[in-house]
């Protein structure tokens, strides 16, 4: 990092600035307090999402949908379907079409992520998710996070990371940006981790250097003696988690008949009624408490916590997934045949 003279490149620089704004410097002094009450970083690990960039974006890369999948080929076969879908529905052009089938063809047969098509790269990308610690408790929801107050279990919610671009230079006020340069020698160095992925975090210092922070998301834990374990997935605002927990207890898998000839249903698919009432009782007084960040329900401690991704840059952009990263499968052929002309021949 010391051969680059001049200006730093993009992937080096952290540009921070002040804004003469009330909710600015609000949101500035909630974030350096939170800091101090959890100093410390818990990283869960990878997840991975799609990035594009066209030719205005250039050098930037701008993310596609969410950024929420735990293997690098779950992201390939989505990508693989956006763009054999591209070819069917969106271009009547032949040179088009054939552009896009040549890349769901790599798609289908080789393990790379990365392709472009009609003038466009499409990226396979990875970010690692952790959480702030403090005093033994994970950091809830800050009083500066976007948030709401609804309880529609069944409300969509929005999406923060579709379109978010990447942007390492881009302006950040001084709490993330101090944030970021704390996090640029992070890797994975706990014995939990097997050697080659420790090895991998290490090299990414060297080959991804930069760090951006992605847009926080929140999650449901419940807390162990000794640890946590997830409840729900990623959500968008605090209230999100929050509603997934209610929909969590009062919304539970329906029991299932036995059915001659078919294995015994488990034990943790079968609904108790009493406990479902209990559920439901302490659901209740959940959602009349505002914005309440914890629950505890059965000798059991749900928490809404907040957490935070990570996406380290280099001088091409994000990282792309690494050797070590684990795949349940490999890539194979999801789509019927095109031609270029849009006829599809499906299998017999």
């Amino acid at each position: 990092m010391d051969d680059h003279s001049g200006k730093s490149p993009d992937h080096l620089t952290i540009n921070v600035t002040h804004r003469d704004d009330p909710v600015f410097e609000v949101t500035e002094a909630d974030a350096f307090a939170s800091v101090r009450k959890y100093p410390n970083i818990v990283v869960r690990g990878p997840l991975f999402g799609l990035a594009e960039q066209r030719r205005g974006d250039r050098p930037r890369w701008r993310l596609m949908g969410e950024l929420d999948t735990g293997f690098p080929q779950m992201v390939r076969d989505e990508l693989n379907s956006h763009l054999w879908f591209k070819a069917r529905d969106e271009t009547e052009d032949r040179a088009e079409r054939r552009s896009l089938l040549a890349a769901v063809a790599r798609l289908e047969t080789e393990k790379t992520d990365e392709v472009s098509a009609c003038g466009v790269r499409y990226r396979v990308v990875r970010a690692d998710e952790f959480a702030r610690i403090g005093d033994g408790r994970l950091e809830p929801p800050r009083a500066t996070d976007p948030d709401d107050d609804g309880w529609d279990l069944d409300a969509t919610e929005p999406c923060r990371t579709d379109g978010f671009v990447v942007d390492h230079a881009a302006a950040v006020g001084l709490s993330e940006g101090i944030g970021r340069a704390g996090l640029l020698q992070l890797s994975y160095t706990a014995d939990r981790f097997p050697a080659d992925v420790r090895a991998d975090s290490q090299r990414a210092l060297t080959t991804h250097p930069g760090v951006v922070l992605l847009p926080t998301t929140f999650r449901v834990v419940e807390r162990k003696e000794m640890s946590w374990s997830m409840v729900t997935g990623q959500h968008s605002t605090p209230q999100g988690a929050r509603r997934a927990l209610v929909d969590h207890l009062t919304r539970p898998f329906p029991e299932l008949p036995d059915l001659p000839g078919m294995p015994e249903v488990p034990a943790w698919m079968k609904v108790d009624e009493k406990e479902a009432a209990v559920n439901e009782r302490a659901a209740k007084k959940f959602m009349a408490r505002r914005r309440a960040n914890e629950l505890i329900v059965r000798g059991k401690r749900f928490e809404v916590v907040r957490v935070e991704r990570m996406m380290r840059i280099g001088p091409d952009g994000p990282e792309k997934s690494r050797p070590s990263d684990v795949d349940q499968y490999g890539p194979s052929q999801i789509h019927p045949i095109m031609d270029e002309h849009g006829n599809i021949t499906y299998g017999t």
